[in-house]
């Protein structure tokens, strides 16, 4: 028997719920093989420029940019992995084509993630070398996957530090398959209580699984 993906393990009752094309997408990639998927961001970032400065910390782990931009194309890759303690996971890098300074072309940067299933949750490990972690709820609606944050800590080499709820930011995503274009669309928002939204990517792609490359491989190990 093949090994299921994080949320065939951990949320199979809300996979049946979900459209045929999302049920494709969040099922195990056969070994060998590797989802892609190319389309465009509609908005990215956030206007609000005071936090520019921390997103730019966060940008150089992988997690998220200073840019509030518009119409940006971007692919992603999604690889099977091994998380932590063998549970299934999913190793996502996204990659975004921002639009340079002054008109001076695009600039690709990688957004990066590895999704395990962990005593019957979905585990989130964000960035290069995993120093954010979040746990997610989730409940199909109207087909679509819909994802909340109820936990979020940060992790310093091996202790991990939760975020008080009261102050933690809210992590919130929605996989919709939309028929009328043929694509799906993904609505990802972080906010903060007393502030509201402060951070969104939203937009819609196509997706497929494909062969692995040669001399690549069809399965990694996570060692975030």
């Amino acid at each position: 028997m093949p090994t299921p993906s994080p949320y065939e393990a951990a949320i199979p009752e809300v996979l049946a719920l979900l459209h045929p094309r999302l049920r494709l997408y969040f099922s195990a990639i056969p070994r060998g093989s590797v989802g892609r998927g190319e389309g465009v961001f509609h908005t990215v970032g956030t206007p609000r420029r005071w936090m520019w400065p921390v997103l730019a910390v966060l940008a150089r782990r992988s997690i998220l940019f200073p840019v509030w931009q518009r119409d940006v194309p971007f692919t992603v890759e999604n690889r099977p992995v091994v998380g932590a303690g063998g549970h299934p996971g999913v190793a996502a890098t996204r990659t975004f084509r921002l639009a340079g300074r002054s008109g001076s072309g695009r600039r690709d940067r990688d957004m990066v993630d590895v999704i395990a299933e962990e005593d019957g949750s979905l585990i989130d490990r964000l960035g290069l070398g995993a120093p954010l972690w979040a746990r997610f709820d989730a409940r199909a609606e109207d087909g679509a996957l819909l994802l909340r944050s109820n936990a979020v800590a940060l992790r310093f080499g091996t202790r991990r530090l939760r975020i008080p709820r009261v102050v933690a930011p809210r992590v919130t995503l929605r996989e919709a398959f939309d028929e009328s274009v043929d694509r799906q669309r993904v609505d990802v928002t972080l906010s903060l209580p007393l502030v509201g939204l402060i951070y969104e990517y939203r937009g819609t792609f196509r997706y497929e699984i494909r062969p692995e490359q040669a001399g690549s491989e069809g399965s990694h190990t996570a060692t975030a």
